[in-house]
C-alpha cells in the first residue's frame, strides 16, 4: 500500500508552503523607538498579531523626561485620558497583497499629539528593522522612522 504519486506530491506541496509561510518574516514581537531629532531610544513597543491584524502598544518609555504618570490627554478616542505606558498607537494594518514584508492600511496615534495618521510598516535588513511611516492621504506626505528589533 504505498503513496500514490499524486499523493506524495500534494504532500511536498503542503510541506513547501508550510515552510514558505514560516519563512517570512513577521512585524510580530518587541522593537525599540528613537527619537527622531536625537536618534536617541525612545520606547519600547510590542506589536501582535489576531486574525491577520496588527496591533501595537507602548510597553516602556524610554526617555528620560518620560513620567509614569502621563497620560494621552489629546486624544480624542477611547484612549483620551489612558496611560502613555500600556497605550495602543497601532491598530488594523494587515499584511499586503502585493508585498509580503509590508503591512498597510493601519493607523498609528502620536500620544503627544494625539493625531492619529494612516499606516505603513515595511520590515527590512531581514527583520531586523521596522520602517514605519505615518502619513495623511497619500504616502508621499508624512514621516518615516525606523524601529530596531528588540528581541532575537
Amino acid at each position: 500500500m504505498g503513496i500514490t504519486v499524486s499523493r506524495a506530491a500534494a504532500m511536498a506541496a503542503l510541506t513547501l508552503a508550510a515552510m514558505w509561510a514560516q519563512a517570512q518574516p513577521l512585524p510580530t514581537g518587541t522593537w525599540k523607538t528613537f527619537d527622531d531629532r536625537t536618534q536617541k531610544p525612545r520606547s519600547v513597543v510590542t506589536i501582535s498579531e489576531t486574525a491577520g491584524t496588527l496591533t501595537g502598544v507602548i510597553r516602556q518609555r524610554l526617555d528620560s523626561e518620560a513620567k509614569p504618570t502621563d497620560v494621552c490627554d489629546k486624544c480624542t478616542d477611547d484612549r483620551k485620558d489612558h496611560p502613555i505606558e500600556g497605550l495602543q498607537i497601532i491598530r488594523g494594518a494587515m499584511r499586503a497583497i502585493d508585498n509580503e514584508a509590508r503591512w498597510e492600511g493601519g493607523r498609528i496615534l502620536d500620544p503627544e499629539t494625539g493625531k492619529e495618521y494612516q499606516l505603513r510598516l515595511t520590515l527590512i535588513d531581514g527583520g531586523r528593522k521596522l520602517e514605519v511611516r505615518g502619513f495623511v492621504g497619500t504616502s508621499m506626505i508624512g514621516r518615516t522612522q525606523v524601529w530596531m528589533r528588540a528581541e532575537q
